[in-house]
């Protein structure tokens, strides 16, 4: 027999007794009724909060089920989240669930109030991208309800993980620089709010990755990065930033498609041209990385593949299994036309 080990859910009743009320009086607070005074308004509230007593706002998921998944997103702005939520999907059609999406924020406490309206909304799991939660918190979140992250490469015996080898990822992409001929090759990363240990982080990883291959092929001297955020505005910051060294590089490696988009918009800005004067690599291989005006070499960490494991491996959570399970997706280089041999000096 499968048992879940998961805390028993708070309850209305838990909620009167705590306070010392009536289940109508709880009843009344929750649903903002007329005619509720000041004094039990505060009473029953501070129950709820003491207690983490959650309104089960989904009338279905009072009688069992509700069918529903949870997909929390950093942001909307990333195509390759797009590729996820495809696989996703593509994966929920044939079953009788629904995946709701919403987006995360850029800090945990908006992180936090995103995944606090899924579980009061009595979604059946919850999907986590990329998330900026303490390990720690989300083994909590996980004891409520069944949960899948990704993009986080640390272990959890409570909760699975889906994720790309980013260590691989990133090598492939340096070592093609350096096969081309270049030397100076800088790199755009990533910071964040995250709690998570560094070393599971995607963005650490790759460019610790991209750190160590320079070293082995004895370019520790030209190591150059310039810490910024996955997204354009950062990648055009961080490649401002890199142009204004001397020597500028010939290369840059950017940590997502996001960025390599940013970059390749100041490098037009400073007059220059790409691969010609500088070549820029990315990282997602996302749909705009594929069009003949832009051709970014990208690593493909195939998001159609990690968006459908997610939901292949949550929806076996919800079914009972127990045993932790970590799917890794084995990246591949794409070249395209923004890299080629540096400039003749």
């Amino acid at each position: 027999m499968v048992t879940s080990g998961r805390r028993r859910r708070v309850t209305i009743a838990d909620v009167a007794s705590h306070a010392q009320v009536s289940v109508t009086a709880v009843s009344k607070v929750i649903n903002n009724a007329y005619g509720v005074s000041p004094a039990m308004k505060d009473k029953v509230k501070t129950a709820i909060q003491e207690l983490g007593y959650r309104p089960q706002a989904v009338a279905r998921g009072m009688r069992g089920r509700t069918f529903t998944i949870g997909l929390v997103l950093p942001h909307i702005r990333n195509p390759f989240f797009a590729d996820i939520l495809d696989g996703l999907t593509a994966h929920l059609h044939t079953t009788d669930y629904q995946a709701f999406m919403i987006q995360g924020g850029a800090t945990r406490k908006v992180e936090q109030r995103a995944v606090d309206a899924l579980l009061s909304r009595q979604v059946d799991g919850i999907i986590m991208v990329a998330p900026l939660a303490s390990k720690a918190r989300l083994e909590d979140v996980a004891q409520d309800k069944p949960l899948v992250v990704l993009a986080r490469h640390e272990r959890s015996p409570h909760y699975d993980s889906v994720y790309d080898d980013d260590e691989a990822g990133a090598e492939l992409v340096v070592t093609h620089l350096i096969q081309l001929g270049h030397r100076r090759i800088a790199h755009i990363t990533h910071q964040d709010d995250s709690l998570a240990r560094p070393a599971d982080l995607l963005h650490t990883i790759r460019s610790t990755t991209y750190e160590r291959v320079m070293r082995e092929h004895g370019l520790a001297d030209e190591i150059a990065i310039a810490t910024s955020y996955y997204n354009e505005q950062g990648g055009y910051d961080g490649t401002r930033e890199l142009l204004a060294r001397t020597p500028r590089p010939t290369a840059i490696f950017a940590g997502a498609d996001q960025a390599a988009l940013g970059a390749l918009a100041a490098i037009h800005q400073a007059g220059l041209t790409v691969p010609a004067d500088i070549s820029v690599a990315g990282y997602d291989n996302t749909h705009l990385a594929a069009l003949p005006n832009i051709a970014l070499t990208s690593i493909d960490q195939d998001g159609h593949e990690m968006g459908r494991a997610a939901g292949k491996l949550l929806l076996e959570r919800i079914e009972g299994r127990m045993t932790p399970v970590r799917f890794t997706v084995t990246p591949s280089l794409v070249v395209r036309a923004s890299t080629a041999a540096p400039p003749a000096s």
